[in-house]
């Protein structure tokens, strides 16, 4: 890590200064160089007009020769004076009879128009290269020349001292990344380790403080972190201990599927119904074989929603009552309730009460045979008021373990359902021909307000038991009302079924629990039109046998609506007719 990070800081380093160097070649050493120019041209200018006014004031009176040496000597530069011709009169440093005519040198073709002139050349007497400076006199003109290679030489100085502080800037460059590199990569090392410890799951591990920097700030934001992770964990590690702890004192079995169908967690009970030894990562199809419970685990995630099953291969001789819930991850939970004793409670119940209703109806059946052959030869009056209270109780009382004895078998199953396709018209016309006489005894009509051109699949003579307790049950609240309407309508796949009377309606908070055995809005009314209380569990059974399900709507003042819904028959429309092999349930 270290020396990643020196090399980063290195290369930092280096590119700081490489910016730097070439910001100062480009920008400060082109200007200084173009101010050293500016200044030694203002220099130049100044002396030779110094040295045009002093040639001018004494001329004749010093050798011209003398003149251009003492103005060499005082200006270190060379210097010269021609005549109006351009010939050379003096010159500090070669013998102006060698030296050619100098009027066509551009500064000296400016100074004698009588302008200061100035150029820059490699002179052909010395070969070195002048600043040439000249000024115009009343004789002719003068001339200085500065050697440039003075100017060069101290520029090339400047370059030298440019580079000895580029070398010391990369020796201390140098020595700030090794030292930074250390410096970090050791508090980096440190918030390494620390990451470590965390990630391992020991969350009390803490960082010594190590500045205010950005790297401190960093520290300081790792050790919040792992402290509010610290105590996150401590309170879900609590949660989890103590929902543990609940689940493991149920006494349900409760099992945790993942979405790939293995066993994720499991409590106590479930461990002692396995069929195996359960364990996490099992898949549970080894853990527990029963394949109603397989079938609604793979529902709930196929489908993600939640099944019911009733489970009777977990473990022989008991049932259980499964629930399976879809999980938040794509898994599944599973609950299952040991519903043994319960079923055989109700078992039990219904046993007792088909036993207790088939023994009474051959005693009710006498009682009613004796009664009404009194009533053909009583004559007596007040005898025969009470032989029909005897009578009429008897009808009741024969009609109950009628509809218990037919509840009995619907719900445990013992009512045989041959079911078919069936047509939906032809079940509605059967309810009406078969109730249009009872109807008009009670001042209605019964007529079919919907219908449809598709079968159901169910059983004739099952169903139509459910009209005639819808039926019934309508003749006897509709009173007031002039019809009684029956229809069927495609709703969620199904055909639903429906008997709409015109009543009086039924109050909102019994409507839940209408379809209860011997439940009743109105129990007087109820006993006085002859009513059971058993007709609408009837029906529910009946429907829910079928695949269906059955309910009520209803408005105070606007009557009611029964309605009962059916699966639609696997059966084509077209070869409905011919569909006449039925299929036992």
């Amino acid at each position: 890590m270290r020396q990643r990070v020196f090399l980063k800081l290195l290369l930092l380093i280096l590119g700081v200064i490489a910016v730097t160097t070439v910001t100062l070649d480009l920008l400060v050493r082109r200007s200084w160089e173009a101010s050293v120019f500016s200044q030694l041209d203002q220099e130049l200018k100044e002396k030779v007009e110094l040295f045009a006014t002093r040639a001018d004031h004494e001329q004749g009176q010093v050798p011209l020769d003398q003149l251009a040496r003492e103005v060499s000597a005082a200006t270190q530069v060379r210097a010269t004076i021609i005549d109006r011709s351009g010939r050379v009169l003096a010159d500090s440093e070669a013998q102006p009879a060698g030296m050619e005519n100098h009027s066509t040198r551009p500064e000296f073709v400016r100074a004698l128009e009588g302008q200061l002139g100035s150029d820059t050349r490699t002179s052909r007497t010395l070969g070195i290269q002048f600043r040439y400076v000249a000024a115009p006199t009343s004789f002719g003109a003068v001339r200085l020349a500065y050697p440039l290679s003075q100017v060069e030489a101290h520029i090339t100085h400047v370059h030298h001292q440019l580079l000895k502080a580029l070398a010391l800037s990369l020796v201390v460059g140098l020595a700030i990344a090794l030292i930074g590199a250390h410096s970090i990569s050791r508090r980096l090392r440190r918030m390494a380790a620390f990451a470590q410890e965390i990630a391992a799951g020991n969350f009390s591990a803490r960082l010594p403080r190590s500045g205010r920097d950005e790297i401190g700030l960093l520290a300081m934001t790792l050790e919040r972190t792992a402290g509010q992770l610290e105590s996150n964990f401590r309170n879900l590690e609590s949660s989890r201990q103590q929902l543990e702890t609940l689940l493991n004192s149920m006494e349900d079995a409760v099992v945790a599927v993942s979405a790939k169908r293995a066993v994720v967690w499991f409590n106590g009970a479930m461990k002692s119904l396995s069929a195996s030894s359960i364990a996490v990562g099992m898949p549970i199809i080894r853990a527990l074989r029963d394949p109603d419970l397989l079938r609604a685990v793979a529902d709930v995630l196929e489908q993600g929603k939640a099944q019911s099953a009733t489970l009777y291969s977990v473990v022989p001789g008991r049932t259980f009552a499964m629930t399976s819930a879809p999980l938040p991850d794509g898994g599944a939970v599973c609950v299952l309730r040991d519903s043994t004793e319960i079923q055989r409670v109700e078992r039990t119940r219904r046993d007792f009460i088909a036993n207790v209703s088939h023994e009474l109806r051959t005693p009710l059946t006498s009682l009613l045979g004796y009664t009404e052959t009194l009533l053909d030869e009583m004559a007596d009056a007040k005898t025969r008021e009470f032989l029909e209270i005897i009578r009429r109780n008897a009808q009741r009382m024969s009609r109950l373990t009628e509809d218990l004895l037919t509840l009995a078998r619907v719900e445990s199953g013992e009512y045989p359902l041959e079911q078919a396709a069936v047509s939906t018209h032809e079940l509605l016309k059967d309810a009406q021909i078969s109730f249009t006489e009872v109807a008009k005894t009670k001042g209605l009509s019964i007529a079919i307000e919907h219908t449809l051109d598709g079968y159901v699949f169910a059983d004739r003579d099952a169903i139509h038991q459910v009209f005639a307790n819808l039926i019934d049950n309508a003749l006897k609240y509709a009173t007031g009302t002039k019809t009684i309407q029956l229809g069927a309508i495609e709703r969620l796949q199904q055909v639903e079924f429906y008997v709409r009377d015109f009543g009086p309606g039924i109050p909102s908070e019994h409507l839940a629990r209408l379809f209860e055995r011997f439940y009743r809005v109105d129990k007087a009314r109820s006993r006085e039109a002859g009513g059971t209380g058993l007709g609408l569990a009837i029906v529910k059974h009946i429907v829910l046998n079928h695949g269906g399900e059955a309910g009520v709507t209803s408005e105070l003042g606007h009557g009611s609506v029964f309605w009962f819904r059916l699966p639609l028959s696997p059966i084509n429309a077209d070869i409905g007719h011919e569909a006449g092999a039925k299929v036992s349930s």
